[in-house]
């Protein structure tokens, strides 16, 4: 029986990386994870490692709720 494994699951730290994934997706539409990832490195780019590593959370949590495949359980 082949076992089928699922990329983990984002990290969510707190509410308001919920509110800035949803936010970028409504303002960028499609292109939100491109908008996270431009922040991304404009914050490695100043030497902001926390803000770099909060918008490559966001990015990746903009790639999942734009998926139309249900990941985990649902409840």
């Amino acid at each position: 029986m082949e076992s089928r494994r699922h990329p983990p699951s984002p990290y969510v730290a707190d509410r308001a990386m919920l509110a800035e994934a949803t936010d970028l997706m409504a303002r960028f539409g499609g292109n939100a994870a491109c908008e996270a990832a431009a922040r991304a490195d404009r914050s490695r780019d100043l030497g902001n490692v926390l803000h770099f590593c909060r918008w490559r959370q966001v990015e990746r949590l903009v790639a999942l709720l734009s998926e139309c495949e249900v990941r985990g359980t649902v409840h």
